[in-house]
C-alpha cells in the first residue's frame, strides 16, 4: 500500500501551463513533484533516472508528442493527460491513461483526478490477500467429513490412503487418496517432511535430532526434506 508521497513528472512545453500544473502538485500533501520540463525527450531522461509514479502529461509538444512519450513510459508510471484539445480523448484512454483534463485546468477539477489516480495506485500496490483454508472434506467410509485444518496434527500416506491425525481424536481418520492429491489441498502451514509424512507447522513443540514430536509419535524428517524444513521454520 502506498504510504509515501506519490512522486510526480510535469510534462508540458507551454511553461505557464507546466507552472500551474507544478504549482498544483505543490499543493496538494499526498503528491510530491519530482521535476518539470517542458519536452517528451527531456521527459525520457528524469523517467530513466527517477522513480515516477504519476506523470501529467501534455498532448501537443514538439518533437516527441505526448501520446508518443506514452507508449515509451514504464508500465509502473501512470498518465494524467493535461490538453487543450478534446479530439485525443478515446487514444488517451487506449494507452491507458487514468485520466483526460482539458486545459484551462482549475485546482478542484485537478483535485479530483489526484485523488483517483491515488486510488488506483494504492490498490495496484496493496498485496493480494487471498483467504487462508481453514478445513477439508475428506471422504471417510461412506461419510464425508469436514476435517479444521487447526485440529489435524500429521498426516501419514499409505500407498493409496492416508491417515490424518486429529489432536482431539484417539483413531485417524482413513480416506482414499494420495498423500500427494491431499498436499496439494493444504495451505502453507503444511508441510511434507518424508515421502510418508506431512506435519502441520504450527502444531510442532518438539524437534528432536531428525524426528518431530507431535502427540505420542516421532515423526521422521528425510534428508531430501532436511533443508527446506528447517529454512521454513526459522522463517
Amino acid at each position: 500500500m502506498i504510504s509515501n508521497p506519490i512522486e510526480c513528472l510535469v510534462v508540458d512545453d507551454e511553461p505557464l501551463a507546466a507552472s500551474l500544473i507544478s504549482s498544483y502538485v505543490e499543493r496538494t500533501p499526498f503528491l510530491h513533484l519530482v521535476g518539470q520540463t517542458h519536452s517528451a525527450e527531456s521527459a525520457l531522461e528524469i523517467l530513466s533516472a527517477s522513480q515516477i509514479d504519476l506523470i501529467f502529461l501534455d498532448i501537443r509538444m514538439p518533437g516527441l508528442s505526448g501520446m508518443q512519450l506514452a507508449r515509451l513510459i514504464p508500465a509502473h508510471t501512470r498518465i494524467v493527460f493535461t490538453t487543450a484539445y478534446s479530439d485525443h480523448a478515446v487514444e488517451g484512454f487506449r494507452v491507458n491513461a487514468l485520466d483526460y483534463l482539458l486545459k484551462p485546468v482549475s485546482y478542484e477539477e485537478f483535485l479530483e483526478a489526484a485523488k483517483r489516480a491515488k486510488n488506483t495506485l494504492t490498490l495496484n500496490a496493496a498485496p493480494l490477500r487471498l483467504p487462508v483454508k481453514s478445513h477439508i472434506l475428506v471422504k471417510s467410509e461412506y461419510r464425508l467429513l469436514r476435517i479444521e485444518l487447526s485440529n489435524v496434527l500429521y498426516i501419514e500416506g499409505l500407498k493409496d490412503y492416508v491417515k490424518i491425525y486429529l489432536a482431539d481424536e484417539h483413531n485417524p481418520v482413513l480416506s482414499l487418496m494420495s498423500i500427494k492429491s491431499l498436499e496439494e489441498e493444504l495451505p502453507d502451514s503444511f508441510m511434507r517432511v518424508h515421502r510418508s509424512f506431512i506435519v502441520n507447522i504450527e502444531r510442532i513443540k518438539i524437534i528432536e535430532r531428525n524426528s518431530i514430536i507431535l502427540g505420542d509419535r516421532a515423526i521422521p524428517v528425510s534428508e531430501s526434506y532436511k533443508a527446506q524444513f528447517l529454512h521454513k521454520i526459522q522463517n
